[in-house]
């Protein structure tokens, strides 16, 4: 029994951790639809308001809101993913020393 498979978790951390960090420089390619259009619409009526000469603070905070949901979501889904890493692993080693301790000798 060799080493666990674990490359395609490893894969996965490794995208999620680069959606993280897009999301903190405030990209958008990391998000999902629900996140976009909430940033989307918090623009847009901001937007609206200074036209009107009102204030948009509330639409700032808004979109402050969706950036730390997004944030949020992304680091909860790194941590499920190597939680899950973590699972496979210990599983291989359980099996391997269960393998080991029923041998001949």
């Amino acid at each position: 029994m060799g080493k666990p498979d674990t490359r395609r978790l490893d894969r996965e951390i490794r995208v999620t951790t680069r959606k993280l960090e897009a999301a903190r420089e405030r990209q958008l390619w990391p998000l999902t639809g629900r996140e976009r259009r909430a940033l989307l619409s918090a623009a847009a009526s901001g937007s609206m308001k200074v036209a009107r000469h009102k204030s948009g603070d509330r639409d700032e905070e808004r979109a402050d809101t969706a950036w730390d949901a997004a944030v949020t979501r992304l680091q909860a889904e790194i941590t499920a993913l190597q939680s899950e890493r973590q699972r496979v692993v210990n599983e291989a080693a359980t099996a391997k020393a269960a393998k080991k301790s029923s041998g001949w000798w």
